[in-house]
């Protein structure tokens, strides 16, 4: 029988999600701009309820490409305030747009994912995790991650917010020690 950590619920797509992407070292600038967006949009609501609209949001934001969302405009915010398919909040949608304008004029030495990924020494920080009760919401590597990235003008970044995009990111490993997917059993 496949034991996954306790969050997850018996919906197909949440497991999907568990089984295949969260907790896993991703590196592609693309792929973490998604991940970011999709924890912006969380932001409040339940993950099951992004999964849902997931799709949605992937045709909304032409599957995240960094320079198509970047030259997004006002009116493109409007006409996406008026789609019942996604997660209609101004600020979200607006964030989605300033932080692909963000990475895409990136002025650091370090690509964004070379940058991120040095937060972390290059390898994932593995918590030990029994149940739920252990997951923190921030930590001082999510603030200061959330403080820098707002200084590099990105929005909607709080520290919890920061803290499950390292976790979805693969920066972050916070399986529960019974899950099998924690490294210890891989």
């Amino acid at each position: 029988m496949v034991k996954r950590c306790t969050w997850v619920s018996d919906s197909p797509s949440m497991q999907d999600y568990h089984d295949e992407e969260w907790g896993r070292p991703e590196h592609n600038p693309q792929k973490l701009f998604e991940l970011l967006s999709l924890e912006t949009y969380q932001a409040g609501l339940s993950w099951q309820t992004v999964l849902n609209k997931r799709a949605a949001f992937k045709t909304a934001f032409y599957d995240y490409d960094l320079a198509k969302v970047a030259a997004m405009t006002p009116a493109d915010i409007e006409r996406l305030l008026t789609n019942a398919a996604i997660i209609r909040n101004r600020r979200k949608l607006e964030a989605t747009v300033a932080n692909a304008q963000a990475i895409l004029t990136w002025d650091d030495p370090a690509d964004f994912a070379s940058w991120l990924w040095a937060f972390v020494d290059g390898q994932p920080i593995r918590h030990t995790i029994h149940s739920m009760a252990d997951l923190p919401a921030t930590t001082d590597l999510s603030k200061q991650v959330a403080r820098e990235l707002k200084k590099k003008g990105f929005k909607f970044v709080g520290p919890a917010t920061v803290y499950s995009f390292l976790e979805a990111a693969g920066l972050i490993n916070d399986h529960e020690l019974s899950c099998d997917w924690a490294p210890e059993k891989q």
